[in-house]
């Protein structure tokens, strides 16, 4: 079972939410926030698999309780579930260590997917969100994707191997299926990677593995 916290300062979203979500009998909806303190309050005391957080929040918006969530219970994956569709919300959701972005506007089937990827340690991205992202990518400075080439130089091939699936989408799980490893050891793999790459979640890991070459747009 998957255990989420939903926080958001409208009653009405956060029950809509929360019927999309009940409609997978794999997934419970532990507890309930109004604004960003209260879900990083409830998040220590539910340690809830995912924080689906709203954006714009009062006393502590969504972007700062993502980050404070990641940094006091980095086991809790965070999704950002908003109508904001700028890039800037998008660069420093990510930035914060938020796994995923979804739109409210999007298909409610995205949420459920977002939920079970994050909490698969995957990560998520609404397709509106990720074309942004990718269409970007390919007018990053050269100087840019040499050093990420300098960075993925500096992984065993193993490591490469691995972040190559990252880049693709693949889950620990699924990583583990295609190399034949222990689902534990794919894990400890990401961390190292996270690690030399200097980077704080699985987008970041991916968007480097392609402005190296490494693994090509999807």
């Amino acid at each position: 079972m998957i255990r989420v916290l939903l926080a958001d300062d409208e009653a009405m979203i956060r029950a809509g939410v929360r019927a999309i979500l009940a409609a997978d009998d794999g997934i419970e909806v532990v507890a309930e926030a109004a604004d960003g303190r209260a879900a990083v309050e409830l998040t220590r005391a539910h340690r809830p698999d995912v924080a689906v957080l709203d954006i714009r929040m009062p006393v502590l918006d969504g972007l700062a309780a993502a980050a404070e969530i990641r940094r006091l219970h980095p086991d809790t994956a965070v999704v950002m579930l908003t109508t904001f569709g700028e890039d800037d919300y998008i660069a420093r959701a990510l930035g914060d260590g938020a796994a995923g972005f979804l739109l409210k506007s999007g298909d409610p089937r995205e949420l459920i997917a977002g939920v079970r990827a994050v909490a698969e340690g995957a990560a998520y991205l609404s397709p509106r969100v990720a074309s942004r992202v990718i269409a970007q990518l390919p007018t990053a400075r050269l100087d840019a994707r040499a050093t990420a080439r300098e960075r993925v130089d500096g992984l065993t091939a193993r490591e490469r191997e691995v972040l190559a699936l990252v880049g693709e989408g693949l889950a620990n799980a699924e990583i583990a299926r295609r190399l034949h490893l222990v689902e534990g050891t794919v894990k400890a793999y990401v961390s190292a990677i996270l690690n030399r790459l200097e980077v704080r979640n699985r987008v970041q890991a991916a968007i480097i593995a392609y402005e190296s070459g490494l693994v090509g747009p999807a």
